[in-house]
């Protein structure tokens, strides 16, 4: 059997399997969400019976021609050079992704568990890594260089599966979570359409449309008319796979060849401070306090700037600008210091904004069981 009726078998069995996977689930959701084609004079049918077959098609298809064809090009290639393939990056992509779109519009219907959330994910980062798009090199942070495939594979797991919790955590006030990935993609694709990186450039971009749109349903829409609505798991996990996706590839790019002298994972996290940060701070302080870290509470940034007395309109926006001067200071600075020195400083610049919204909150309070009395 030659190699193109081998891959069509696979594909072929790929997507049965699959289509066996999801069903069941969908049937699962219909009977938990009472989903049902309702019987009528115009219907044949007898009982309730879910209509949300269809839902399987698409992931089952795209997924099985994605991760078949990703397979056939890493093979085709002898396994050399691959990780420059633009098309083994974008099939193994459309696969993490597929994954984190299932695996969100079933929190959003029913709810997963975290722990089954997190396998999820670390297959979906599992996809990202075998794509090619690894962090195996640190051009320079801490001394840093190039790092053994064996280090880079679980490294860049780790982060994939960090930013998209970062990305999915921030989601608690309108507009928040859609607005910093807006920013991430506008700078994104700035720097790939730069870098002549054209087919991730129009990823970035397209993304960004459909976060616009979004933006302006969830934060100007009106719920007493149907106009408004949220992001879910599905929108926060899908966004954060496609940041991970891009971020990384700019973590891989030759970034002076498009006019920019720093480094390259300045250029791929600076927009990912304000989350990345938070997360690790919520996280700790969970860890310290001897409580889950991952189930949720209101200790999140935007929580904070609530707490002192913002509206969560005006806290979103503050969050927003701030992210936005982390990412054009970042990017300026990156140019004429030390990585390692600007990460220090981001933190310190972070902490510090911390102290000074607990102290905040501390004076609120005091002030308000003070009138109390």
């Amino acid at each position: 059997m030659n190699m193109n009726a081998l891959a069509c078998l696979a594909t072929f069995f790929v997507s049965l399997l699959l289509a066996g996977v999801i069903i069941p689930q969908i049937l699962l959701i219909s009977f938990r969400k009472n989903l049902f084609d309702e019987v009528n004079e115009r219907k044949i049918h007898q009982g309730r019976v879910p209509r949300l077959g269809g839902i399987a098609f698409m992931p089952s298809m795209v997924f099985s021609v994605a991760a078949v064809s990703g397979c056939y090009c890493f093979i085709s290639a002898g396994g050399e050079a691959w990780a420059n393939d633009v098309v083994v990056p974008f099939c193994f992509g459309v696969c993490a992704l597929m994954i984190m779109y299932l695996v969100g519009m079933a929190d959003d219907l029913v709810g997963v568990r975290y722990s089954a959330k997190f396998i999820a994910q670390l297959v979906s980062a599992g996809f990202l890594a075998l794509s090619g798009l690894t962090i195996d090199n640190l051009h320079g942070f801490l001394g840093i260089g190039e790092i053994p495939q064996w280090v880079a594979v679980p490294f860049t797991m780790l982060v994939v599966v960090f930013v998209t919790n970062a990305i999915n955590l921030i989601d608690g006030i309108d507009g928040l979570a859609s607005g910093l990935s807006s920013i991430a993609m506008l700078f994104y694709g700035w720097v790939l359409l730069c870098c002549g990186q054209l087919e991730f450039a129009l990823v970035a971009f397209g993304t960004l449309g459909a976060l616009i749109q979004f933006y302006y349903y969830n934060v100007f829409g009106n719920a007493r008319v149907g106009k408004k609505i949220f992001m879910g798991d599905t929108g926060a996990l899908t966004t954060g796979v496609i940041i991970c996706f891009l971020s990384l590839h700019i973590c891989n790019l030759d970034v002076e060849a498009g006019g920019f002298n720093c480094n390259p994972l300045v250029m791929a996290f600076a927009p990912l401070l304000i989350p990345c940060f938070d997360v690790l701070r919520v996280y700790f302080r969970r860890i310290r306090r001897h409580t889950n870290p991952f189930l949720p509470d209101k200790s999140h940034i935007h929580h904070k700037f609530l707490a002192i007395g913002l509206h969560q309109r005006v806290a979103m926006v503050v969050i927003l600008l701030v992210s936005l001067a982390f990412t054009a200071v970042n990017y300026w600075l990156s140019m004429k210091m030390n990585s390692a020195l600007l990460l220090f400083l981001d933190i310190v610049v972070f902490s510090l904004g911390n102290i000074w919204l607990s102290a905040a909150i501390n004076w609120k309070e005091k002030r308000n069981n003070k009138d109390n009395q």
